[in-house]
């Protein structure tokens, strides 16, 4: 059985018709480059194939004999790949050259896979011999059959379910695709390749770990017996071109105005808190909101997962690190906290508050770090504060909720809701000044809402970010900075509301 008949041409030897493609193209190309292909769905009826169209195959093959047929298409496929895998590892060792060698890794293996090609009764095309090529340096060197989801720059999101069945976010819509892996092995071999730099550690002992890629993406995995169907892997993807504020305003996040507003809510060193759900753009927001910092000012960034893309040069990047085999070497991010109040810092970031942090922020906030900036999950401004004060009495300290109230009122400043919309956009739906203590409750004004007026032809959300006609308190504070926002900011003369 050749290699041809699996991807789609047709078989010189027997004669057989092809078995069809995923995506119903029999171009002789493997699908996205790699060496293995699940077969997921038919082709449609009308699409025409070398051998006469879908229905002669169903009349020459019954699904019994169609599957042991794929599944033997498979053995030879992996099987090669496998040797020439082989190969390369013992020659590699022979020659004591680093796999992190890109250039002579490629040679040798390009080299070896000719060799080997010779020897092999398959005949293959110059586009399926570079295909298989492409599968066999992605396992050896990159992350195997993810290595085309991460090159794909529309992709923002990868989902590993199981071995047989990835899912991926494009345009805020979830698509499943059809690479797959070969089994359960084969995930756990690329998990071990992404969080071994990094010093973490994947076994039944620890079966949950948040890591990060060469590019930045934040990645999660969870192995079982925690996880029942295999291995997942959950891959958050950045832009590798960290996005601007005209990026934002470009796609519809925010308006001019907004921007301008929240550049001088940074420059004037006001604390804000980006809240929102999982994939918002929290991060997103954080990351250009960071950018608006001065140039001259020290920024000590502290994250779970290092991802955050500042492009300033005077930054300190810290990250936690989880207990080792013994139980110990923990590093959590409430330390880290604390440690970097020691490293003068003019700003302090914070990539997400989750815990007993929250507590150590707060008094950060309070003690002389002002313009501090992070993120916290909630639903609304006002759920932001409740998860605040849920995370303090974290701490473990036994401190009255007034006292907690007290702090987070003088602490925070602004919090900024983002909202994934129903058509997968990320919005700023709401601006929110925390004004302070009014009785036992903390005081907060909405400063701009966002108004939905509707769907367009296309089901994307139409609607824009309005002021309320109030005006925060802090302007005072603007004008101290040499900041002055054009007066229709905040709304009309007439609509402007006084405290």
């Amino acid at each position: 059985m050749s290699l041809l008949k699996r991807i789609g041409g047709t078989d010189e030897t027997t004669g057989a018709a092809p078995t069809p493609s995923v995506n119903g193209n029999n171009n002789g190309t493997s699908n996205n480059g790699a060496a293995s292909t699940t077969i997921v769905a038919a082709p449609p009826e009308s699409t025409p194939n070398r051998s006469g169209g879908l229905s002669r195959l169903r009349a020459e093959y019954s699904p019994a004999s169609s599957q042991a047929q794929i599944n033997k298409q498979d053995k030879v496929t992996y099987e090669l790949k496998t040797r020439i895998q082989e190969r390369l590892i013992a020659e590699l060792e022979r020659k004591k050259i680093p796999v992190t060698d890109d250039k002579q890794v490629k040679s040798i293996t390009e080299e070896i896979f000719q060799n080997i090609l010779a020897e092999e009764p398959v005949p293959l095309s110059r586009v399926e011999r570079q295909n298989l090529l492409d599968a066999i340096l992605s396992e050896i060197m990159g992350f195997g059959p993810l290595d085309p989801l991460l090159r794909d720059d529309s992709i923002s999101e990868i989902m590993v379910n199981s071995p047989k069945q990835i899912y991926i976010e494009r345009k805020g819509k979830l698509v499943r695709v059809d690479i797959t892996f070969q089994n359960n092995e084969h995930v756990m071999r690329i998990l071990e390749r992404i969080v071994a730099p990094l010093g973490r550690r994947l076994d039944e002992s620890s079966p949950m770990v948040d890591a990060r890629l060469p590019d930045g993406s934040r990645v999660n995995a969870i192995i079982p017996p925690i996880a029942l169907k295999g291995p997942s892997i959950t891959i958050r993807k950045f832009s590798k071109k960290p996005l601007t504020i005209e990026d934002l305003i470009k796609f519809g996040s925010m308006t001019p105005k907004i921007a301008e507003f929240l550049k001088g809510c940074v420059e004037s060193r006001l604390n804000i808190i980006v809240s929102g759900g999982t994939g918002s753009g929290k991060t997103t927001l954080l990351n250009v909101l960071s950018n608006f910092i001065p140039d001259d000012e020290r920024i000590v960034t502290v994250e779970n997962a290092a991802e955050l893309q500042l492009w300033k040069d005077h930054v300190v990047t810290l990250e936690s690190r989880p207990a080792n085999v013994e139980g110990r070497g923990e590093i959590s991010i409430r330390d880290l906290v604390i440690n970097c109040l020691r490293m003068r810092p003019d700003r302090i970031v914070v990539g997400e508050c989750r815990g007993g942090e929250a507590l150590d922020m707060l008094q950060a906030m309070n003690t002389g770090h002002d313009g501090s900036l992070t993120t916290a999950h909630a639903n609304s401004p006002k759920d932001t504060i409740s998860r605040l004060e849920t995370m303090c009495l974290m701490a473990g300290m036994d401190l009255p909720v007034r006292a907690i109230r007290d702090q987070i009122a003088s602490a925070v400043n602004v919090i900024v809701q983002q909202e994934r919309m129903q058509d997968g956009s990320r919005k700023i739906v709401s601006i929110t000044e925390v004004d302070g203590m009014e009785g036992d409750v903390i005081k907060m004004n909405e400063i701009f809402r966002f108004e939905q007026t509707g769907l367009d032809e296309n089901n994307k959300v139409m609607g824009t970010l309005r002021p309320t006609g109030v005006q925060p308190r802090f302007l005072e504070r603007f004008e101290k900075y040499n900041i002055f926002l054009p007066p229709d900011t905040f709304g009309s003369s007439n609509q402007l509301r006084p405290f």
